[in-house]
């Protein structure tokens, strides 16, 4: 297995008798060359915001993609949220308004949370793997996910969210490192850092198969969502 497809831990370079929701106690890098070089390593504490996140993001070079970028997309929603939602990718709505998920593909979202009672004023955070719109839409490629992995992670560690969900099947790489197809593992629980992770359809994918007859991708959203809120519900009520 290469480096770039090695999943990141949280928490790596923590000792093991150190709080992982600590900053570390001593580490030798220079801040300013964290958006400079992919090379820099980015720890867990490195951040007190994620306004400090969104202004290295905004400065990044650490891949190619900076280049072109009108936006750095860093994330929408209660940044207290209990649940958060990790995308792919910005997509040419989201580098213009340097949000996520606010094209069709995000108004289909929104759409499909309000429908089990979840918003992103209170219950949601949604973010994406990488910050920078890849050209034409691809797919990233394995060092623009390593390069900026780094970032999503000190979101996830401000964020602390008891509920990860991952749409499609990059997030799903990003994270947890399973290259499984997306329909072979959705709608499935796994552990990670502590966390609670289901994998879902990207709302693009439901657009593309509108069906709603029982089977349907249409259909097994509604499933897992309705799983998610019941999740929910039971971790609130502990």
């Amino acid at each position: 297995m290469s480096n770039q497809d090695q999943q990141l831990s949280l928490f790596d370079i923590l000792s093991v008798n150190q709080d992982p929701l600590q900053s570390p106690k001593s580490v030798d890098f220079d801040l300013e060359e964290i958006p400079q070089n992919a090379k820099t390593p980015i720890p867990p504490g490195t951040y007190q915001t994620l306004a400090q996140i969104a202004d290295h993001c905004n400065r990044c070079s650490r891949c190619e993609l900076g280049k072109n970028r009108t936006h750095a997309v860093i994330g929408r929603g209660n940044p207290t949220a209990p649940i958060m939602i990790i995308g792919e990718a910005p997509g040419q709505h989201e580098d213009e308004q340097g949000l996520p998920f606010v094209g069709r593909s995000g108004q289909l979202l929104d759409k499909i949370l309000d429908s089990v009672g979840l918003s992103t004023d209170t219950e949601v955070y949604i973010s994406n793997a990488i910050r920078c719109r890849p050209p034409e839409n691809r797919t990233p490629t394995a060092s623009e996910l390593q390069a900026c992995k780094p970032y999503l992670l000190e979101q996830i560690r401000l964020i602390n969210p008891q509920i990860i969900l991952l749409t499609g099947a990059t997030a799903v790489k990003s994270i947890l490192g399973d290259k499984r197809p997306i329909t072979k593992i959705r709608g499935q629980w796994f552990q990670w850092e502590g966390r609670q992770c289901m994998p879902i359809f990207h709302p693009a994918y439901l657009l593309r198969n509108s069906s709603r007859d029982v089977g349907k991708p249409k259909w097994l959203m509604w499933q897992d969502m309705q799983v998610v809120r019941q999740r929910l519900n039971e971790i609130q009520s502990h």
